[in-house]
């Protein structure tokens, strides 16, 4: 039997390989780096992580379910922290002997039911004949560049770029863009920069990482309630926590909660208070260092760091294979496209406080679909019929997501998880 491939050895690739495994389905991973880890190694070329890097939301709500972290690592970890978890879990589960690594894919197609997959090693390219493709690549590779009015004299760089605070000593910071990465960015450059401003182009919310002594994401879930209602209670908590972000000069949102993702930082508006950054408007002009918002204020600047975010990059595939909708392939629960039966993503889903057990989830539905299709199982039948017919429900719970690039592969989680119940429990049959 031909194996399958998964490309990706982070937390998703991971999940992959071990599902696959567990249902006697040979399969041979695929990393570009030397070690797993994916996103949280810092080491490896892919990385987009910084030296500051921590987890947004708490090991408790994160980690692999039967797999937790152990005890010493701390509540919000460090991406080295990550690193050693995801290496613990592959020894554990014994990952590392199907992988091949310091390999990465060039091209794929479809061929004769199977897949053809050009692999490179040390410059080395080798076409192998599979019976599937399981892409685990992740999200934030490929940097969402800014496209400046006019000429930076200064230094420009995205976030995908940043390491090290160093870089901020002296020099006037001016960061685009008001995410997490960006907000964490900005805590650093405090210490080290001239100046620090932001520019904030719409509103977000604002959690600390701790209430009353706990990780935030762990209060409330224990009485079910309506989304709406839900989304109507934590905002206004969110309000009495942080208070109204055009208190701190910062634009109000002008969307409900959990319509985008909040900002999960318990320094950043504690600096804005302490008139350590600065708030800026939309930029209008750039000429030399001078910098024109649209406010009529004007700033110079050493040194633009865009936290501008990424988007969806998969170069070594024909988009109409993923059934590319936009800025998204529109898949399935987020993983089967209507296209192949051999051809799944894992990973390629975002909601408020998802972990990484929902990865795990698509894997193990995921091989047993293939189990289930290779046997020709009903349930598995009838699950690709309904992939086939395109006609998908919506996994939002009635909210009304912002629409940016960013968020279209967003949903709600607790109507992602039903799903995700409910089409395992088809599996069965």
């Amino acid at each position: 039997m031909k194996p399958y491939v998964v490309i990706g050895a982070g937390p998703s690739g991971l999940a992959a390989v071990r599902r696959l495994v567990e249902q006697e389905i040979p399969v041979v991973g695929v990393e570009t780096h030397a070690d797993v880890g994916g996103l949280w190694d810092i080491n490896s070329s892919t990385s987009t992580m910084y030296d500051s890097a921590h987890l947004i939301s708490s090991k408790s709500m994160t980690q692999f379910n039967d797999f937790p972290m152990r005890d010493d690592v701390a509540t919000y970890p460090k991406h080295t922290e990550l690193q050693a978890y995801f290496s613990e879990f592959a020894d554990h589960f014994d990952l590392k002997k199907h992988y091949r690594f310091n390999t990465y894919v060039s091209w794929m197609e479809p061929v004769d039911g199977g897949w053809k997959i050009s692999l490179v090693a040390n410059g080395v390219t080798e076409e192998l004949d599979v019976a599937g493709v399981v892409l685990a690549n992740g999200t934030l590779h490929e940097p969402k560049r800014l496209k400046l009015p006019g000429d930076f004299s200064g230094e420009q760089l995205h976030s995908s770029e940043y390491r090290d605070p160093a870089i901020f000593a002296g020099k006037r910071v001016l960061i685009v863009g008001c995410g997490n990465s960006g907000c964490d960015i900005a805590v650093d450059a405090v210490h080290r920069a001239k100046s620090v401003d932001m520019v904030v182009r719409r509103g977000y919310y604002f959690l600390p990482k701790f209430v009353m002594g706990k990780p935030t994401d762990t209060l409330g879930g224990l009485i079910k309630m309506p989304g709406q209602i839900k989304q109507l209670l934590d905002g206004l908590l969110v309000r009495l926590i942080s208070g109204k972000p055009s208190q701190f000069g910062l634009p109000d949102p002008d969307y409900k909660m959990y319509e985008s993702h909040p900002v999960i930082n318990s320094m950043f508006l504690h600096h804005i208070g302490h008139g350590d950054i600065s708030v800026r408007r939309n930029i209008t002009e750039v000429s030399g260092n001078a910098v024109h918002f649209d406010d009529g204020k004007l700033a110079e600047y050493d040194l633009i760091l865009e936290a501008t975010g990424y988007v969806l990059h998969f170069p070594f595939i024909d988009p109409k294979h993923l059934n590319w909708q936009r800025e998204a392939p529109d898949l399935y629960l987020k993983m089967f496209t209507p296209e192949h039966d051999n051809l799944f993503c894992v990973g390629m889903v975002e909601a408020a406080g998802l972990g990484w057990q929902p990865r795990d989830d698509q894997a193990r539905i995921i091989a047993r679909f293939i189990k289930g299709r290779a046997k020709n199982r009903a349930g598995a039948n009838k699950l690709w019929d309904k992939i086939r017919s395109r006609v998908y429900e919506p996994l939002n719970a009635g909210f009304n997501y912002l629409k940016l690039e960013r968020m279209s592969f967003y949903v709600n989680k607790q109507a992602y998880l039903d799903a995700l119940r409910k089409t395992e429990k088809q599996l069965e049959r």
